[in-house]
């Protein structure tokens, strides 16, 4: 993404958008791109004395990465009020007739991702590690204790029959691969069918609702660099309301085990000793939130379902043509191991006992 944002932020049409919103006066300098995992426009600039972060869509997104935005900003707006970390707003430019998308300006977030190799003070400290996982459990109990009615986001999304409904939108996304000429179902998936049978016979009749990020995982946290504290929960691209468990699930599902490897290998984290378990996840969590606990395994369950059907869409555009051919097979490979790990859990093989 690095080399393409030339073409998709003007720097003067953004500078002029800046001065009427009074922001700083000037011309943006030290203009350079963030990396991540995101496909989103990430460039971080200086303007005066004060520094800025962009955010907007790719170029071809594949959903209306205007209304994307629209989204993204709303709820970063509404959690100002807080004490859930997260990067601060500064502006939305909500139409596209700036750049062409709308987007939007958040301060920098001072921290870094502990995916991959961890910083010294982090790597030689296994206490850090523990205070770690301790972290991103707090950091989501804070964002499931949000009143999201009292913060403006009572519309944000529907919940009527929320649980079927996950159910049937993913199955469905499932059976939608058949387009896609050159992909059958692969026979090392067939366990899939039955993963979501098992979901609809034990599907929670109730729930609370509460705002959801929707793709909370290690890869989606930076912490800061001087201490074992959560700086900002970032990407918040997939954010929905639907029950706050789903977010756990969905970083159990995503979880280093106890040899340290994660069935997404991009998540893992070295060194990994040190990192708290699922089980004791879980507990800080139901103890900081009061959720239900016998909910966690459907949750954890629907998570790798969800996840299985993500990543295997990958495998189906690619053997389509639509996609590389061995970055769909290294997803297909991930959605195997989801698929187990759900398995796993609801055959009770798992080796952490609440699971």
């Amino acid at each position: 993404m690095a080399q393409h944002w030339q073409s998709l932020v003007d720097l003067q049409k953004l500078a002029a958008w800046m001065d009427l919103q009074g922001l700083g006066s000037g011309t943006l300098e030290n203009v350079h791109a963030l990396t991540g995992g995101t496909q989103n426009v990430l460039l971080r600039f200086r303007r005066g004395a004060r520094e800025f972060v962009l955010r907007r869509p790719p170029a071809h997104p594949i959903v209306d990465g205007t209304k994307t935005m629209r989204r993204e900003a709303r709820v970063l707006a509404a959690l100002a009020g807080t004490s859930v970390p997260h990067p601060r707003l500064i502006a939305v430019c909500a139409e596209p007739s700036v750049l062409g998308a709308a987007f939007y300006l958040m301060e920098p977030v001072n921290g870094f991702s502990p995916i991959g190799g961890l910083p010294p003070s982090f790597a030689d400290r296994p206490q850090w590690r523990t205070r770690m996982g301790e972290a991103i459990i707090d950091a989501l109990a804070e964002l499931a204790s949000v009143d999201h009615s009292a913060v403006g986001l009572g519309d944000f999304a529907r919940i009527e029959d929320y649980h079927a409904a996950q159910i049937a939108r993913w199955r469905n996304q499932f059976e939608s691969y058949r387009q896609f000429e050159g992909w059958s179902e692969p026979t090392d998936l067939r366990n899939l069918a039955l993963v979501s049978a098992w979901l609809e016979r034990r599907t929670p009749e109730t729930f609370r609702p509460g705002l959801v990020h929707g793709d909370y995982t290690a890869g989606n946290i930076m912490f800061r660099h001087d201490r074992p504290v959560v700086a900002a929960i970032v990407d918040w691209e997939l954010a929905t309301l639907g029950d706050p468990l789903m977010d756990l699930g969905w970083l159990l599902a995503t979880w280093p085990d106890a040899r340290g490897a994660s069935t997404i290998s991009t998540l893992e984290i070295h060194p990994w000793q040190g990192l708290p378990d699922q089980d004791a996840l879980t507990a800080r969590y139901i103890m900081a939130t009061g959720r239900d606990r016998a909910s966690v395994t459907w949750f954890t369950v629907l998570a790798c379902f969800k996840l299985c059907v993500l990543l295997e869409g990958t495998h189906a555009r690619a053997c389509a043509g639509k996609a590389a051919l061995d970055l769909g097979q290294e997803l297909h490979a991930a959605a195997v191991r989801v698929l187990a790990r759900a398995s796993a859990w609801i055959t009770g093989d798992c080796e952490n006992s609440l699971l």
